[in-house]
């Protein structure tokens, strides 16, 4: 398991590289200047991590009273999914009309453009990620 200090230098390094790459293709594929597509994917990236963490502890309480139980089967790790990333939607997408003066449905499609990026730039930097850092085998995490 990967420890406290790890999860940090991986969560800020993914924030960090990740606005770094997308505020200029954003702004090269979308024409609006660097500085508003850097701000908008800072914003962005500040809100998905609260939504994060609000969302997660929501969902655990409403699994603890409906269910008893924490753990999730697939169907619902799928449900689970589909609603941060609504949720994560209905917060972000006002916000990019309102601050870049578009329409909501530029909006939409501008969101489902970011997310499509953090889904794929998500896998490379947990693969690329993981090369570097790789987990730490149990048995030597036990007697180090």
């Amino acid at each position: 398991m990967r420890t406290t200090k790890d999860r940090i230098r991986h969560t800020l390094g993914f924030e960090i590289i990740g606005l770094i790459i997308f505020a200029p293709v954003a702004s090269w594929v979308f024409g609006f200047e660097l500085h508003l597509m850097g701000t908008m994917a800072l914003v962005g990236s500040i809100i998905a991590t609260v939504w994060n963490y609000a969302y997660n502890l929501w969902f655990d309480h409403a699994m603890l009273k409906l269910r008893g139980d924490v753990r999730k089967t697939i169907p619902l790790r799928v449900f689970h999914a589909l609603l941060f990333e609504g949720g994560l939607l209905l917060l972000f997408l006002p916000i990019i009309a309102w601050y870049l003066s578009i329409s909501l449905w530029d909006a939409f499609m501008m969101d489902i453009a970011m997310a499509t990026f953090y889904l794929i730039y998500a896998f490379v930097y947990n693969l690329t990620y993981d090369k570097i850092f790789p987990v730490p085998n149990p048995t030597q995490q036990i007697y180090s």
